[in-house]
């Protein structure tokens, strides 16, 4: 299954950089979900496994950094 993300998500693919992932693809459940992303930095296109995409930071919605995460002592304190 194909479907285009409105609107697209920013993301981090790992060891290629930021980007946005526009559609995710599904081939079922014995695969891993692909994310069909356009890099900032290069313009390429690519069509990278879950395990290597990341999304960004981003303060408003309340998801930071890890060190951001550790630095504040949230990491310490019990769920």
């Amino acid at each position: 299954m194909f479907t285009q993300l409105n609107p697209p998500m920013p993301v981090t693919v790992l060891d290629k950089g930021n980007g946005l992932a526009f559609a995710v693809i599904d081939y079922g459940l014995e695969h891993n979900l692909i994310w069909v992303t356009a890099l900032d930095n290069s313009g390429e296109i690519w069509c990278a496994p879950n395990p290597k995409v990341r999304v960004q930071a981003n303060w408003t919605a309340g998801r930071i950094k890890d060190e951001d995460f550790h630095a504040s002592g949230k990491a310490d304190s019990p769920a």
